[in-house]
């Protein structure tokens, strides 16, 4: 699990320094400020969370269900959240309908929160024992 981990914290980072790039340079001038800003967004997203999978992949030796279930909160969620985004901020350049996707960006954030609120839980398990 560690390496799983730590292999995908290492694709996130790659892919949000790519995608990054590419939103402050070539896809300006394919989309709107609001698309590109909605973009920018999802990338950012999946930075932060490239970096903590890194951390907890380092941190943990995901012996427990609760550090499994976090990591693949994060992970899950991460996708979710950053790929629904990337995708919607180009339907309209592309001519296509994904407001389908909408709603399950809000479902990604959920599962980044609930990752989260694991770690929490972790954490304040591991101070307190």
């Amino acid at each position: 699990m560690k390496n799983i981990v730590l292999t995908i914290a290492s694709f996130y980072g790659m892919m949000a320094v790519i995608l990054g790039a590419f939103g402050a340079h070539a896809f300006k001038k394919n989309l709107s400020v609001e698309k590109i800003t909605s973009f920018e967004v999802g990338v950012r997203y999946q930075m932060y969370h490239a970096i903590v999978l890194l951390a907890i992949g380092l941190y943990f030796q995901f012996n427990s269900g609760l550090e499994r279930s976090a990591a693949w909160c994060l992970i899950a969620g991460t996708f979710i959240f950053s790929v629904s985004i990337y995708f919607l901020s180009f339907a309209e350049y592309w001519n296509v309908n994904l407001k389908f996707l909408g709603p399950i960006t809000p479902l990604g954030g959920l599962f980044m929160i609930v990752g989260w609120g694991l770690l929490m839980y972790i954490f304040m398990k591991s101070k307190f024992n």
